[in-house]
């Protein structure tokens, strides 16, 4: 199992990293512009503190948009995953950016017809929102199962990264 932590806090990332629990850290645009800083001088910090992935996510949400956006956020450090919406075009970007050795986290992931199609696409992650389907009456691990069970019986090597945690209950049964 590995841990990462949602946020852009650079002093956050730096004291979950100093405990040696941090396997990675997620982004999102909005993360990143609270901490009122410049875009890439802030996640480059990131990307040198964190010692795994640091997912860093297009704001474009069209096909052409999000691949330009991906391309050049990968050039940013060794260890940055791209992070793209699973829309149909986000599906397109995969292909296209793992077609060019860049590795993705497709987010924004709520059914397992979703994950298939995203890891078919060649996502190195799967991020489905557990939190969010719970907050509308939904059972969010029952789709993190789903996922995990489907991947295993079709040989997918896509990761699954349990997103949208709401309580610690989450994190034992991910971890399960």
């Amino acid at each position: 199992m590995k841990i990462f932590l949602d946020t852009a806090n650079v002093n956050e990332i730096k004291e979950g990293v100093a405990l040696g629990v941090v396997d990675g850290v997620t982004t999102n645009p909005t993360l990143v512009a609270k901490e009122k800083r410049p875009f890439r001088p802030h996640v480059e910090e990131i990307c040198a503190i964190v010692p795994g992935d640091v997912s860093l996510e297009v704001v474009a949400t069209d096909f052409e948009g999000m691949v330009k956006e991906g391309e050049e956020l990968a050039q940013i450090a060794q260890n940055v995953v791209v992070k793209c919406p699973l829309t149909k075009d986000g599906l397109k970007a995969v292909k296209h950016l793992t077609g060019k050795g860049i590795r993705v986290n497709q987010t924004l992931c709520f059914s397992a017809t979703q994950a298939l199609l995203s890891a078919k696409a060649g996502a190195f992650y799967i991020s489905p929102f557990l939190g969010r389907l719970d907050d509308i009456g939904a059972i969010g691990m029952d789709l993190v199962r789903d996922i995990c069970e489907i991947y295993r019986v079709q040989g997918f090597k896509t990761q699954v990264l349990a997103a949208s945690i709401r309580n610690p209950l989450h994190v034992i049964d991910a971890a399960k």
